[in-house]
């Protein structure tokens, strides 16, 4: 008997085309091989953005498989199913990056009290959290009634929680406006929360025409503008973006419109991926792509880990609380609401109060 695993695949140059590719996970497990019985993952813009950037910052690399062909990482929950690792129990239940499949094998190591990783060797390059899954039993912020908000929200709230860090230890750049684009995606919400719980600068939303009502109900942005009125903005406050867009076209003209006042340029996201282009020449800061593996080893030196961790977790549970007022959490499964999930998401078409899940 074998466990028939099942795996959504995407085109690598043209993410609309996906396909689901069958194998055969053997019972006769190798040495600290473990077999994960996935669960409910999230699939949001996020994603899409580990999509665009899979080469650049080798998300593909998570999951090899069949040359032009891709498995975007995804977070979310599941249960130790089998296991060959003396110190891994069946029946554990664990938050971390998956594929999209209904089975996940790995091969396990580095096992705490807390959590294990995932020791393959095309894992090797990869920042260690990326490589971690948690065990719910050691977590003291789980809460099974919460898994779907853990899926969807706690990866992007770390992130998003590190470049407000980030941006704090760098006396915001002497910014006084904190730029946030694509404005009613979840990581730019979960970053506005944190820029406004610091209260250091004024977080403005930049969005589409359509979302500016919802992202100014939020109360998180101090003001809300649609990408028609980026010249609206007060061009002589210094200023600082944080681009989830993805979109060469919006970053160009908040740089020319803001010049030697945009301060600090971050690259986070890709909403907008298919709006990409060339950003180089651009008066001000510098675009530079944030990579949030690096902040949390530079702050765990100067904090230490458990500090940065219990900082983070303690923003992490009131953020979840926020969410309860305007997200709505929805699971697509089987097959093909999966794939209809996927491509709304990837068109834009999902409504930005919604948190899609997926199960296989």
């Amino acid at each position: 008997m074998a466990w028939q695993q099942q795996v959504l695949e995407v085109n690598k140059t043209a993410l609309s085309e996906t396909r689901f590719y069958t194998h055969e996970i053997s019972q006769t497990l190798e040495p600290n091989e473990v077999v994960l019985a996935v669960d409910r993952l999230a699939m949001t813009s996020n994603n899409i953005s580990y999509a665009v950037a899979g080469d650049m910052l080798d998300y593909w690399g998570f999951f090899p498989t069949e040359a032009g062909w891709g498995r975007i990482p995804a977070m979310g929950w599941a249960d130790v199913v089998a296991s060959a690792h003396p110190d891994i129990d069946v029946g554990e239940r664990v938050w971390g990056f998956f594929p999209y499949a209904n089975y996940h094998k790995i091969q396990a190591g580095h096992v705490t009290a807390s959590s294990f990783k995932d020791t393959g060797l095309h894992r090797a390059q990869h920042a260690p959290v990326y490589c971690q899954f948690d065990k719910a039993s050691a977590n003291p912020l789980y809460d099974a009634s919460r898994e779907g908000q853990d899926s969807l929200l706690r990866g992007l709230f770390m992130t998003s929680w590190l470049v407000e860090d980030f941006l704090n230890e760098n006396a915001g750049f002497g910014a006084e406006l904190c730029l946030i684009t694509s404005a009613s995606s979840k990581t730019s919400i979960a970053l506005a929360y944190a820029v406004k719980q610091r209260g250091q600068m004024k977080s403005i939303a930049i969005t589409s025409e359509k979302n500016r009502a919802f992202c100014e109900s939020l109360g998180c942005y101090d003001a809300v503008y649609s990408y028609q009125q980026i010249e609206r903005l007060n061009s002589g406050a210094p200023a600082v973006i944080v681009d989830m867009a993805g979109s060469a076209a919006t970053l160009t003209q908040c740089h020319q419109h803001f010049g030697d006042n945009m301060k600090y340029s971050c690259l986070i996201g890709a909403t907008h991926y298919h709006e990409g282009g060339a950003t180089d020449n651009l008066p001000g800061a510098k675009p530079e792509f944030f990579f949030a593996p690096a902040h949390v080893q530079e702050r765990s030196k100067t904090l230490g880990a458990a500090v940065l961790m219990t900082l983070l977790g303690e923003s992490y549970a009131q953020f979840r609380v926020f969410c309860d007022g305007w997200m709505r959490v929805q699971c697509a499964e089987g097959q093909d609401a999966v794939i209809e999930a996927y491509r709304s998401i990837l068109t834009g078409a999902t409504e930005p109060q919604v948190g899609q899940l997926v199960k296989m």
